[in-house]
């Protein structure tokens, strides 16, 4: 990347991004994954964030004896869904792997390095220090999540996600010559380790879901990997936690999850907006046909 900004060029995940909507659409649909994704047009969507279930039977939408059969079905449609730019980041741990017996992470990366053409560009790791203890092993303070670009030209905004640096460290850094000043005062690549915390039993963030995700790292990954007025999807939606960020950063999206119980989820994430973007909210039928989403 500096050799390319030492000669003036710029690299492909650096291009100019589209004009933000003046108002944001967004959809929550209780149906199956596959179904969702069959309705979109090829190269709709920018971002696709999802975090699969694990096959530890932690429930009955969490058992797939046929776990990578079920798994390439909805990874396929995501590189047919996904604009060249296109981004696919996926939720899981390595550490269920006794559990999930054939299927978790591994199994995902596994299939994509085997039968998937979509380059894998980071394994990021979500730390953590709160969590449950352990006995018969070192307990777990962590998950990853595996980043895939559609193609080599992916979407890439670091300036979007940089932590900046303390005044003295700034000072330090702005008497090495060897270091652009720009990007010291833009601030610090955040690294492939996120040191963020889970959601504890009291946060105020908590809707109700058992798994639900953080908003600050949503927000990482939608700041980073899209672009305002591009389209976000999700279709494990959990708690509906990645619509809820598509709205405040200003990106459309759609949600989806088989639990009848998720757009009351999504509903308890809108009620904690405030200040955000205006936003419409679309029922199931306006998905396939809506320009926001590819539509004509």
């Amino acid at each position: 990347m500096n050799s390319l900004q030492k000669a003036g060029k710029a690299h492909s995940s650096m291009r100019a991004a589209s004009e933000p909507a003046a108002r944001t659409c967004h959809a929550a649909l209780t149906a199956d994954c596959l179904d969702v994704l069959r309705r979109l047009p090829d190269g709709s969507v920018q971002l696709i964030v999802c975090d699969p279930p694990y096959n530890i039977q932690a429930a009955p939408w969490d058992s797939f004896p046929r776990y990578r059969e079920w798994a390439a079905g909805w990874l396929n449609e995501c590189e047919r869904v996904l604009a060249p730019s296109g981004n696919l980041a996926i939720f899981g741990g390595l550490q269920f792997q006794s559990e999930a017996g054939t299927g978790d992470l591994l199994t995902i990366l596994t299939h994509m390095r085997e039968r998937g053409s979509m380059p894998l560009v980071n394994l990021i790791v979500w730390a953590y220090p709160n969590g449950v203890s352990a006995h018969r092993f070192f307990a777990n303070r962590h998950e990853e999540i595996a980043w895939f670009g559609r193609t080599s030209k992916y979407y890439f905004d670091l300036d979007a996600v940089r932590e900046p640096f303390d005044e003295a460290t700034r000072a330090v850094y702005h008497r090495d010559k060897r270091l652009r000043p720009e990007s010291i005062d833009k601030g610090r690549n955040p690294t492939n380790v996120w040191r963020m915390l889970r959601l504890n039993a009291n946060s105020l963030e908590r809707v109700g879901h058992p798994t639900q995700k953080p908003r600050e790292v949503i927000r990482r990954l939608v700041r980073a990997l899209s672009y305002p007025g591009s389209t976000v999807l999700d279709f494990f939606a959990g708690s509906g936690v990645t619509a809820r960020v598509a709205i405040e950063e200003g990106r459309h999206s759609i949600i989806s999850d088989v639990d009848p119980r998720m757009p009351a989820y999504f509903e308890a994430q809108l009620r904690g907006l405030e200040g955000a973007p205006e936003y419409t909210l679309l029922c199931g039928e306006a998905v396939s046909g809506h320009p926001a989403f590819g539509g004509g």
